[in-house]
């Protein structure tokens, strides 16, 4: 252990509200070890989100002892072991040690143990079952240390029952290589994944939504995407051939939307409306998920087939139905691939798209100027919006008024 390690260790066993919930958990026949991705961050002096422990205690011995310091105790997994406890704002996620009694692939049935080498030997990779004692001694029954010095994600034991234990473990590993990996996948590991990809088809396809969303924002996405369509992993998952060289020209770009999951999602799979809908069912999309890509491929859709790019106005046309931001999206992925010239003149019309200013005028203008409630009222402010836009979008409320009256004269001939 290095002294820096050692200085993070220390700072982060001194936090109040671990060091409470360690010394509430801990003594009397009782032992409890942060777990797995809160002592990986740590050694790699990485953000900790959450952190995760690790107990002999049983799940009602854990509440009461936690009420017993003052947290609150919910049972959000009990009958897997786990009582997340909270205090102050703060919650760590307590689950009992464990032992795999039977596995289908998608969950486990566990019986509850006291042994921490065998509930280490029971996770997926070696860089997550490193656990930290409340003394500030590393325990790594599985060769994780080494593995992450090298940035290696590597199964514990043989890759194929890890898997087999839950297919889930397939993007799992993928996702890890992205984020911490270096250079290939282990080979043991990607062998394994390609043998049992058929095992993917029976997750939830929550679950694979979740875990693919994460790998798509990782920093090594685009390696790591190449590396599952040339081993046939991905279009098993997504249901379409992907489109690898799109995505990594935009995941490799620092203004590519930031890192907005269902942007690289629409990268990867969308050219058409069509494409969208087959991709809310395929991965049950979120009603925002689904909503920014099926905009995003309508902005495809009336952008595609220009030889040029088009002009601010027809942009302007096109945002009213769909919004600018998928207007924008579209003209990032529509460019990935292109020159520096191009890449240039579609910064600059997404530029001044979003110098666009509002266009004021609302029903209640049409209706005081005494247009019946009815169709004609949306009509006439389509109509004065596409002039508007026309005129190149003047701010003066009293221009915009001029283009509604306009309208308004044309819809009651």
């Amino acid at each position: 252990m290095t002294s820096a390690e050692a200085r993070r260790i220390a700072a982060l066993l001194a936090r109040p509200g671990l060091a409470r919930v360690l010394a509430a958990l801990n003594g009397e026949g009782e032992e409890t070890r942060i777990i797995g991705g809160a002592v990986r961050n740590l050694l790699l002096d990485e953000l900790i989100s959450d952190i995760d422990l690790a107990t002999t205690a049983l799940p009602q011995e854990t509440i009461r002892r936690a009420k017993a310091a003052g947290f609150k105790a919910v049972p959000t997994g009990i009958e897997h072991g786990t009582v997340t406890l909270i205090h102050d704002g703060e919650s760590f996620e307590v689950t009992t040690l464990r032992r795999d009694i039977e596995t289908d692939g998608r969950r486990a049935k566990v019986a509850f143990g006291r042994d921490f080498v065998v509930d280490a030997m029971r996770r997926d990779f070696t860089i997550n079952a490193l656990a930290l004692d409340r003394d500030g001694a590393l325990h790594d029954h599985c060769g994780g240390l080494a593995d992450l010095a090298a940035r290696r994600i590597r199964f514990i034991g043989d890759a194929g029952s890890r898997i087999r234990e839950d297919y889930l473990r397939i993007l799992r590993f993928f996702r890890f290589h992205a984020r911490y990996g270096r250079a290939a996948p282990d080979p043991d590991g990607l062998t394994a994944c390609i043998a049992g990809r058929a095992g993917l088809d029976g997750l939830s396809r929550e679950r694979v939504r979740a875990e693919l969303l994460k790998l798509l924002v990782a920093p090594g996405a685009a390696e790591v995407v190449a590396a599952m369509a040339g081993a046939g992993l991905l279009m098993p998952v997504i249901g379409c051939v992907p489109m690898v060289s799109r995505f990594a020209a935009i995941a490799e770009r620092d203004d590519a939307e930031g890192v907005y999951p269902a942007f690289r999602l629409a990268a990867l799979t969308v050219a058409v409306r069509e494409d969208a809908i087959r991709l809310r069912e395929r991965l049950r999309l979120s009603n925002d998920e689904f909503d920014r890509i099926e905009r995003l491929a309508g902005a495809l859709e009336g952008i595609l087939g220009r030889v040029a790019v088009p002009s601010i106005a027809n942009l302007r046309h096109l945002a009213l139905r769909v919004g600018a931001d998928a207007v924008a999206a579209a003209l990032v992925l529509l460019t990935a691939h292109a020159d520096e010239m191009r890449k240039v003149e579609a910064q600059a019309l997404i530029a001044e798209l979003g110098r666009t200013p509002p266009f004021l005028p609302g029903g209640r203008d049409v209706l005081a100027r005494g247009v019946t409630a009815g169709r004609d009222v949306g009509r006439a402010l389509e109509l004065a919006r596409e002039g508007w836009i026309e005129a190149g979008c003047p701010a003066a409320a009293s221009e915009q008024m001029a283009f509604l009256d306009a309208a308004i004269a044309a819809v009651s001939r």
